[in-house]
């Protein structure tokens, strides 16, 4: 039963290039007023999507858990070369 409700998934594997590329200068973005008290603004960034850059615009959001802090994405060593991590919540 598991293999037939995995056999349509596919996993992506994680890029990895020897030097990253420079990312391009961020955008100047204004953050409307926060929808609640308990909002945090993430900023926009850009990320590496398919072998090229894409600006992912900046959004409020809930943090995951009290205490969690923004972490943006970016290169990261990784077996003699770098992958791309997305950016995530983290527990201070």
């Amino acid at each position: 039963m598991v293999a037939l409700a995995l056999a349509g998934c596919v996993v992506a594997q994680p890029v990895v290039v020897k030097n990253p590329p420079p990312s391009p200068p961020l955008r100047v973005e204004i953050a409307p007023v926060a929808p609640s008290a308990a909002h945090v603004w993430v900023a926009g960034h850009w990320a590496w999507h398919r072998e090229r850059y894409v600006w992912i615009p900046g959004h409020w959001e809930v943090p995951a858990a009290p205490g969690h802090v923004w972490v943006p994405g970016g290169w990261m060593p990784s077996g003699g070369g770098y992958v791309w991590v997305e950016g995530h919540w983290r527990a201070r």
